[in-house]
C-alpha cells in the first residue's frame, strides 16, 4: 500500500452520506464526523450527499476513494457497492455480495445456522401475511419475541413483546418499513456489541440502557445509556462474544469496519442478532468508543478505514 504521506498528497476522498433511506439523519452525522476526522488528518475530503448527487456526477479520478457512510438501503444492501464497482472506484467496507448477505437478516441468520453459530429462533413473513399467519409464527417461537423489519438498521421498526396478543400491531409497524418482517425469539440478558476491523476485533462493549432495549433513542439521543468497554480477554463473556463475532464476520465475508450486535443470556451464552457493515460513526456511536479505548483518535479510526479500503481493493 502507498505510504501515508503519499496518500495524503495524491488521494481524493469522497465521503458518501445522507441518501434517502429512513436512516438519512444518522448517515449525515456519521459522514460529517468521518469527513472531519480525515480532514483533520490532512486528507483532501469532499462530502457527497447521494440524495442530490448521483455517483455518475462525481468527478472520480484514478486516485479517488469513496468512504461509504450510507446507513440502510442503498448503502448497506450492496447497491452502492455495485455502482462503485462498475465505475472502477475504490471504496471502504464490504463488497456488494457480503453487504447484501449481512443486510438481509434472514440470510445472515441462515449463514449463522449453517456454521453452527448461535442465533435466536426466527420466522420470516411477507408483508401481506394474515393476522393468523403472524400469530402462528409468533406462537411457534414462543414469548417473548422481537418483531422487526427484515432489512433495516438503527433499530427502526423494532418491537419487543411479552404478550403475543400484540404481535399483529407490531407486525404492522414493521411492514411499514420493509416488504418482509422477521419475528425472532427475544433473548433476555445483557446487550453487547463487538466492532471488527478486517477480522481484527476491537474491544467489546457491554450496553446498559434505561430503555427496554438499545433502540434508536438509546443509540443516538439518550445520554444516560451506559457503555462498558472491555478488553477482549477481560472476562469469559468478553472472550466468548469476541470469538463468535469474528466467526460471524468470517462466514459473512465482511471487510472493513463492521459492528456485531449480540445478546448474552443468563447462562453466559452469546446470541448473534446481526452484523452492521456500515456502523454509525456519530458522537454516540460504539465503534469510535471502542477505538478510543485503544487510544485511537477519531482521525486514527478514519485513517484505518481508509487504509482498509486500499488493502481490500486488490481482492475485489
Amino acid at each position: 500500500m502507498r505510504s501515508q504521506s503519499l496518500l495524503k498528497s495524491t488521494s481524493e476522498i469522497f465521503v458518501l452520506y445522507g441518501g434517502n433511506s429512513p436512516e438519512r439523519e444518522i448517515s449525515l452525522q456519521s459522514g460529517t464526523a468521518v469527513g472531519r476526522g480525515l480532514s483533520e488528518a490532512g486528507y483532501n475530503v469532499s462530502l457527497v450527499d447521494t440524495a442530490t448527487t448521483p455517483l455518475q456526477a462525481v468527478d472520480w479520478k484514478e486516485n479517488s476513494v469513496a468512504i461509504i457512510m450510507l446507513h440502510g438501503t442503498y448503502g448497506e444492501d450492496g447497491e452502492v457497492q455495485e455502482e462503485l464497482d462498475s465505475l472502477g472506484v475504490t471504496y471502504s467496507g464490504s463488497d456488494a455480495q457480503s453487504s447484501r448477505r449481512a443486510f438481509h437478516k434472514a440470510i445472515a441468520k441462515k449463514t449463522f445456522e449453517d456454521h453452527q453459530l448461535p442465533t435466536p429462533a426466527w420466522r420470516l413473513l411477507n408483508s401481506d401475511a394474515s393476522s393468523n399467519e403472524v400469530l402462528t409464527a409468533a406462537e411457534q417461537i414462543g414469548a417473548p419475541v422481537v418483531v422487526k423489519p427484515e432489512a433495516q438498521g438503527s433499530s427502526l421498526g423494532v418491537t419487543i413483546l411479552e404478550n403475543l396478543s400484540e404481535v399483529w400491531s407490531a407486525f404492522e409497524a414493521a411492514r411499514e418499513l420493509d416488504e418482509k418482517v422477521l419475528i425472532e425469539r427475544a433473548i433476555l440478558g445483557e446487550e453487547w456489541t463487538v466492532p471488527v476491523l478486517d477480522q481484527i476485533a476491537l474491544p467489546p462493549i457491554r450496553i446498559r440502557s434505561q430503555r427496554q432495549f438499545f433502540d434508536y433513542s438509546a443509540k443516538y439521543l439518550d445520554n444516560e445509556t451506559e457503555y462498558h468497554v472491555l478488553g477482549s480477554d477481560d472476562s469469559a463473556i468478553a472472550r466468548a462474544v469476541t470469538d463468535v463475532s469474528l466467526s460471524a464476520c468470517l462466514h459473512l465475508k465482511t471487510s472493513g469496519v463492521c459492528r456485531v450486535d449480540l445478546m448474552v443470556d443468563a447462562q453466559g451464552t452469546p446470541w448473534l442478532l446481526e452484523v452492521n457493515t456500515i456502523p454509525g460513526m456519530t458522537d454516540h456511536s460504539l465503534v469510535p468508543k471502542a477505538a478510543a479505548h485503544l487510544g485511537w483518535s477519531m482521525s486514527d479510526l478514519c485513517e484505518q478505514i481508509l487504509f482498509s479500503a486500499f488493502a481490500n481493493r486488490q481482492e475485489r
